[in-house]
């Protein structure tokens, strides 16, 4: 894939940027190397490679899940918070 001018202003388009006219050369000459370097990925041949892996033999050992509260720590931590509720924070709504 190249990246030209055009692909440039594409690119800005979908990202909501606008790139100085200046830097728009600097710009393109990294997104092509960028483009290199993952289009070099496709030569891998990984046809005998598993698509995941452990690097723990025998599984994840399980462990008692026993919750834990401090009522110290959550009075320090909603101290520092610009406004909490029963034990909660409160936020802005940000849906209607």
């Amino acid at each position: 894939m190249k990246i030209d001018n055009d692909l440039l202003k594409k690119l800005e388009t979908l990202s909501s940027l606008k790139i100085d006219e200046n830097k728009r050369e600097g710009t393109i000459a990294q997104l092509s190397e960028i483009v290199e370097f993952v289009e070099n990925l496709n030569e891998l041949d990984l046809d005998n490679e598993e698509a995941t892996f452990t690097t723990v033999a025998g599984g994840t050992p399980m462990r008692e899940d026993i919750p834990n509260v401090n009522p110290d720590v959550v009075k320090t931590i909603l101290s520092n918070a610009p406004q909490s509720e029963n034990g909660f924070f409160v936020v802005p709504k940000i849906i209607e």
